[in-house]
């Protein structure tokens, strides 16, 4: 029996074969591919931790620096990366969610080892405006949070991204990309606020340290010098 080529049903079974036979190669393709998108994935997470820590990585051993440098923590259910640097001090690293103009956006803080001053940040966007909102990816803007301070009298305070002029605490928001930069700012307060517990018993901690210190040097003085 000649087969029709012509007819409706020929062209539905051959379609049909066709379609069936890139879907299965599609599958096989994507299940080999997986294990090397995964890798991908967890390297450039572990490259934007690493530059949270103002790190230059370029020619460096990505994995090999990492496990140097980082370790993986949990805090109450909350996931946060512990670094000690070569000169033996220690960062603390808070990976953030939140929301762009046109989507989202994320990155990581890292906290001096007094969990209030702000030692270096690292952002990414997934659909911002390249030249505006995109610029949350600059070292000019990520490098204004270094030096600012997440509490205020011991108490967790707000970072402000100021429109005009930054003064004190304030950073610089980038010019045009208003909406933007406050979606930064409330990723990381909001993001704060969820370690809340964690950030001020460690201020509590560095406070009365600080205080024993400064208690004792002035034991130590002289009393004439108390005296003056």
């Amino acid at each position: 029996m000649k087969l029709n080529t012509n007819s409706n049903v020929y062209t539905i079974v051959y379609a049909t074969v066709i379609v069936v036979v890139v879907a299965l190669l599609l599958a096989v393709v994507s299940s080999a591919l997986k294990p090397r998108q995964a890798a991908n994935v967890e390297l450039d997470r572990k490259k934007q931790v690493l530059s949270s820590l103002n790190i230059d990585l370029k020619g460096q051993d990505v994995d090999a620096l990492y496990n140097q440098l980082i370790a993986e923590k949990d805090f109450e259910g909350k996931t946060f990366y512990l670094a000690t640097l070569n000169d033996g001090s220690l960062k603390y690293i808070i990976p953030m969610r939140g929301a762009g103009l046109w989507g989202p956006i994320w990155g990581y803080v890292a906290l001096d080892d007094d969990k209030n001053t702000i030692y270096g940040t690292f952002f990414n966007h997934e659909s911002e405006t390249p030249g505006l909102g995109g610029e949350i990816t600059t070292a000019k803007f990520q490098d204004g949070f270094i030096g600012k301070h997440i509490l205020n009298n011991g108490t967790l305070g707000n970072i402000e991204i100021a429109k005009g002029i930054a003064t004190g605490e304030q950073v610089q928001a980038i010019s045009g990309a208003t909406i933007t930069s406050k979606g930064v700012e409330t990723m990381i307060n909001t993001t704060l606020q969820e370690y809340k517990q964690f950030v001020e018993a460690a201020a509590a901690v560095a406070a009365q340290t600080n205080e024993a210190v400064v208690e004792e040097v002035e034991n130590e003085q002289p009393a004439n010098e108390k005296e003056d």
